[in-house]
């Protein structure tokens, strides 16, 4: 990896002044990002100026995490380069692996998976609405047009079509739905089959269904216990619903310019927008401050 200094961040990339930035006292031990909205740039991308943050993090002794909605084999392939040692919260926090092997999990029960498949058929007749069934191994679904499997690709690298969603041999930690119009009708719309369940608006398209009490915030913390690092010493970006408790688990934590409301609202301090490299922006200024 070629060896990067601060001044590659060129001046049209970085905003010169971010005063709204957390003090961290004692250091800063973990580095959590949300993916769509947040890091990736407007094309889906990581941006360049990431790799060499990240040796920057691991010179202050920082772990960096990516956290998505997103499954493991995506994530991983995003951040192959940089993936040894790494941990994937992924699945909205339903599957956390490092090194390819699991961290932790929580699973779905089959009969909550059959009956958010069938609403999800009922709601496709009304609505251009398609589910994934989202397993450790591969993500599932029955729709095939292309239109449907464009979205699906993005954030599943690991996709398979069966015949039956019902049918599914796997341990599936999430079931997603994906409307092509808007995501949050949906919510209300599938959780009477959710079993008590969560359902939680992952983004203006989609709609995902976990394990009750499982969040991207409890990975976090899972993983803060791991590694003896404390909300004060952690930061935490985000631009959406599924992100709320990942930034209560963060004392830095950070809402993404034009995040949603709620998420503004929550998070301490504001970032500039991902398709300006805002995480990179935030990072670069963090680090300068504590000499790195």
């Amino acid at each position: 990896m070629r060896e990067t200094e601060p001044s590659d961040l060129t001046e049209p990339t970085r905003l010169p002044d971010l005063p709204d930035l957390p003090d961290l006292p004692d250091g800063l031990g973990l580095v959590v990002a949300d993916m769509d909205g947040t890091l990736l740039d407007g094309d889906g991308r990581v941006p360049d100026a990431l790799w060499p943050l990240l040796e920057r993090l691991d010179a202050v002794g920082a772990a960096f995490a990516p956290a998505s909605g997103r499954q493991y084999a995506t994530l991983h392939r995003l951040f192959e380069r940089a993936a040894d040692g790494m941990v994937f919260i992924a699945e909205n926090g339903t599957y956390v692996v490092r090194d390819g092997v699991e961290v932790s999990s929580t699973t779905l029960d089959p009969a909550v998976v059959a009956d958010l498949v069938r609403r999800g058929r009922e709601i496709a007749a009304e609505r251009d609405l398609g589910t994934v069934v989202c397993g450790k191994r591969s993500a599932y679904v029955e729709r095939t047009d292309a239109a449907f499997l464009a979205q699906v690709d993005t954030y599943y690298a690991a996709r398979t079509v069966v015949d039956d969603l019902t049918a599914v041999d796997d341990e599936v930690v999430k079931v997603a739905l994906h409307d092509a119009a808007d995501s949050e009708p949906v919510a209300d719309l599938v959780r009477p089959a959710a079993g008590g369940q969560q359902v939680v608006v992952s983004g203006a398209h989609w709609v995902d269904v976990m394990p009750r009490g499982v969040t991207k915030g409890d990975a976090v913390r899972r993983l803060q216990a791991e590694l003896g690092v404390g909300a004060h010493q952690t930061v935490a970006f985000g631009d959406y619903l599924n992100d709320l408790e990942m930034l209560d688990a963060a004392d830095g934590s950070f809402a993404m310019a034009g995040a949603h409301p709620d998420v503004l609202a929550r998070a301490r301090h504001t970032a500039p927008p991902h398709t300006e490299a805002g995480v990179v922006q935030v990072l670069d200024a963090l680090l300068r401050r504590l000499g790195a």
